[in-house]
């Protein structure tokens, strides 16, 4: 896995892969983001709302946890081995915005987040403990981790998922 010397760093490396994934979806047509290809797991707007789901819910356990409320992870009422009905959850929240409207609030969730970074010390970003949400699970990561493969991880990996639905949907369109 990647690591960070900064959070100016971490910041970057958000804001390019997230600016590279984005992108990506310049090209597709609205009327195909639901389009579902076999061999792509998930359909362009579901892709995007898996994004914006995750870049919710740490930002969520963060403010839950500053308004001093309990914090559940992953989300109330499921557990960490119920991540599908999660992602359903994602897709739902976002089932009714156009492509633009997803894109324009992807950019804007991706700026926020990165806003939000800028507000941790080195040490509550870097160390273990720095916040209680990010020691919910056996193993104690800091936040950065948390951050990293929930933002830039996925924002690399679904980038060749859109590749690859784009280069399938171009094989049914001739």
């Amino acid at each position: 896995m990647q690591e960070y010397t900064s959070k100016e760093a971490l910041a970057e490396e958000i804001n390019k892969t997230a600016t590279l994934f984005i992108v990506e979806f310049d090209d597709v047509a609205d009327k195909d983001i639901d389009l579902r290809l076999e061999g792509v797991d998930r359909t362009p707007r579901e892709m995007i709302a898996y994004q914006l789901g995750w870049m919710g819910l740490i930002r969520g356990w963060d403010s839950d946890e500053l308004a001093g409320k309990e914090v559940i992870t992953p989300a109330p009422g499921y557990k960490w081995n119920q991540m599908g009905a999660i992602y359903e959850g994602f897709y739902a929240t976002y089932n009714t915005q156009s492509l633009s409207e997803l894109k324009q609030l992807y950019k804007e969730a991706v700026s926020s987040l990165i806003d939000w970074l800028q507000g941790f010390s080195a040490d509550e970003l870097f160390q273990p403990g720095g916040r209680k949400w990010a020691q919910s699970t056996p193993s104690n990561w800091p936040i950065w981790k948390w951050v990293h493969i929930n933002t830039a991880a996925p924002f690399k990996t679904f980038r060749s998922k859109i590749r690859k639905w784009k280069k399938l949907r171009a094989t049914i369109s001739t």
